[in-house]
């Protein structure tokens, strides 16, 4: 019997996957050394982003998805 494939929990925990089934992820520089940064810098840091088409099949890998 062949064993189950475990999701990659670190990929679980910073990715998420949106309605049409596109990856979500969060931006870094958002955690310290902030005071330098401006409020509209962080601000923008605040959204989230969606993962580059060329590392897309990467993270679903990691997701077991596909």
């Amino acid at each position: 019997m062949k064993a189950k494939l475990k999701t990659k929990r670190s990929a679980a925990k910073r990715f998420r996957l949106t309605g049409s089934g596109k990856v979500r992820r969060n931006h870094s520089h958002h955690s310290h050394i902030l005071t330098k940064k401006s409020a509209k810098r962080k601000r923008n840091l605040r959204k989230t982003g969606l993962v580059a088409a060329a590392d897309t099949d990467r993270v679903r890998k990691m997701l077991r998805l596909k």
